[in-house]
């Protein structure tokens, strides 16, 4: 495995990435919550966009795989920071964003806030809005009580070790809510989502498409897909609403 570069934030945060040089728009991955850039739809992305001639960007979130600092110190805005710094001061012009769960969510708040920097958008299993929706409208009284008085709670994971859930990460992000207005997205967007997501629910997906806005926007619900989206049909899948993207965008 190749040593990555390194980047180092405004916010004092040093980010590990890889940069494939190719031509743009450059194509950069979004991964998930205490996911990395070393993932099967990553690694998948970048090996399919180096064959193509394309430009490709993965990383590391800060607290996430080989990037500076620890996981249960970090929130969404922090996050969704060193995106905009990874996007910021690595790429020049549009890129084509594909988002990967929570990695949706950053991609969607880029979009609201950078909407000129974005030609294109991809999410797989979107999760915006999943620390109010789906985590802190799941706590019971206990899990409540133990977010205030401890400043954590600790939920189990399908994926490894339990996952810490700060009340940090809660606070801030009621400050990133994407769902509760209309988004705007005036470039081509492709929305993948299985019906067999255990983690994000249609009905998420659903509720997205129903605030985002614009004239090239579409869901494709996968029948028993899970929220891995990583076996050979659904990276087929991946590849074609990439491909489909880049064509609009004159990529």
């Amino acid at each position: 495995m190749a040593e990555p570069s390194r980047l180092d934030t405004p916010q004092g945060r040093r980010i590990a990435y890889h940069l494939s040089p190719g031509a743009g728009p450059v194509v950069i991955f979004l991964g998930g919550f205490m996911s990395d850039m070393e993932g099967t739809k990553a690694v998948h992305l970048e090996a399919a966009m180096r064959a193509r001639g394309r430009a490709f960007l993965r990383f590391d979130y800060s607290g996430h795989g080989q990037s500076s600092g620890a996981f249960t110190d970090g929130c969404i805005g922090d996050w969704y920071r060193d995106a905009e710094a990874v996007l910021e001061h690595l790429t020049e012009g549009p890129a084509i964003l594909v988002g990967s769960s929570m990695g949706g969510w950053i991609a969607l708040l880029l979009a609201r806030r950078v909407p000129e920097r974005i030609a294109g958008l991809v999410t797989i299993a979107a999760a915006p809005d999943f620390t109010e929706d789906s985590m802190w409208a799941g706590f019971d009284e206990a899990q409540r009580l133990a977010l205030e008085m401890v400043g954590q709670v600790m939920l189990p994971s399908d994926y490894g070790e339990p996952y810490t859930i700060t009340r940090r990460l809660i606070d801030d992000g009621r400050d990133h809510l994407i769902l509760r207005d209309p988004l705007r997205l005036d470039f081509p967007v492709r929305f993948l989502q299985g019906t067999a997501d255990r983690d994000v629910k249609t009905s998420v997906a659903l509720r997205l498409m129903e605030k985002a806005q614009g004239d090239d926007i579409t869901l494709t619900l996968v029948k028993d897909a899970d929220h891995r989206f990583s076996d050979p049909p659904r990276l087929a899948l991946l590849d074609a609403a990439l491909d489909d993207v880049l064509v609009r965008t004159g990529g």
